[in-house]
């Protein structure tokens, strides 16, 4: 490759979060227009549920549906095992995604499809142990390293922005997740208080967390993954794919610095420099941690990120 080819292709790779910004800026209009037409002038005036109605608009319109295009072809093997040090494998390593799980943002549904592809999805009634109203669910999957799928039996979807609920609802529908899949709109320090939502999830009890590019606007990182954690139970694993503060060179981390003091006030607060992989290995005491940079991303990627598995 000329040196040429290698500089084009770095200048517009440091371009490109300035174009996808520039995308997020041209919904702005938009869903001021959409607000006004549905006489919810309360949102307009409220900075934090405007931002809420504009994020969704950019991310289930535009953004989101490339990003589930391009990022499947890494989410979907990391979820069926074929993941490690990184690298998207031809066979299954570890594994694969089963059993009661919670995702983390879910957002307008875009990987809500991929759990038929990566696992079965059976709505076990044998599976649940009724404890003091809470429903526990036992692993009935088979998801280990020889190739076989999981049985996923419950998803929570964790979704506190309710303009995202419509297109998770159709989403749900569209993929035949219904009563396996439970939208659950708190955050994640109301998952176990059944007085703040129409159910309630037991500290112990799953088998697996799913986050995908969600970490990265959570609010109090440090503390909602801690308590995260102690709803895995023994032996339960958290399958990450996560942008992250850039560790490349101080030129990159300086750029990526700069980036950021534009970035969440146009991606619905989403921050760029968090350290998301040193917090999850400081959540609690882990049995095994499969997670790294994928080596396929290029040293002037300005928002790199992290694929794999923390295993309790």
């Amino acid at each position: 490759m000329s040196l040429l080819t290698r500089t084009t292709e770095a200048f517009w790779g440091l371009l490109d979060p300035w174009m996808f910004l520039g995308i997020s800026v041209s919904c702005l209009p938009g869903t001021v227009l959409s607000l006004i037409q549905e006489r919810r002038f309360g949102v307009l005036l409220s900075p934090s549920a405007f931002s809420d109605a504009w994020f969704s608009r950019f991310w289930g319109r535009f953004a989101g549906p490339g990003i589930r295009a391009n990022a499947g072809e890494i989410v979907i093997p990391l979820l069926q095992g074929r993941a490690s040090g990184g690298r998207v494998l031809d066979e299954q390593v570890a594994p694969g995604i089963e059993g009661t799980v919670i995702e983390v943002g879910a957002g307008s549904g875009l990987w809500v499809d991929m759990y038929k592809s990566v696992a079965e999805v059976c709505a076990d009634p044998d599976a649940e142990i009724e404890s003091e109203g809470a429903v526990k669910r036992r692993n009935v999957g088979s998801g280990g390293s020889g190739g076989k799928k999981g049985v996923i039996t419950r998803i929570y979807g964790v979704e506190p922005n309710a303009d995202q609920h419509p297109s998770l609802r159709k989403a749900i529908s569209a993929a035949g997740l219904e009563g396996v899949y439970q939208i659950v709109p708190v955050g994640i320090e109301d998952l176990d208080d059944p007085t703040k939502w129409d159910g309630r999830v037991e500290k112990g009890s799953v088998d697996c967390i799913v986050t995908i590019l969600c970490l990265c606007s959570i609010p109090e990182p440090e503390k909602n993954i801690q308590e995260l954690y102690k709803y895995l139970k023994k032996g339960g694993r958290w399958y990450l794919y996560e942008h992250v503060r850039c560790e490349h060179s101080w030129y990159m981390r300086l750029y990526q610095r700069f980036l950021n003091l534009f970035w969440p006030h146009f991606l619905g607060g989403c921050l760029l420099c968090r350290q998301t992989e040193k917090t999850l290995r400081e959540a609690g005491p882990w049995e095994k941690i499969d997670v790294a940079q994928p080596p396929i991303e290029p040293w002037y990627q300005a928002i790199p990120h992290i694929l794999g598995v923390f295993t309790k």
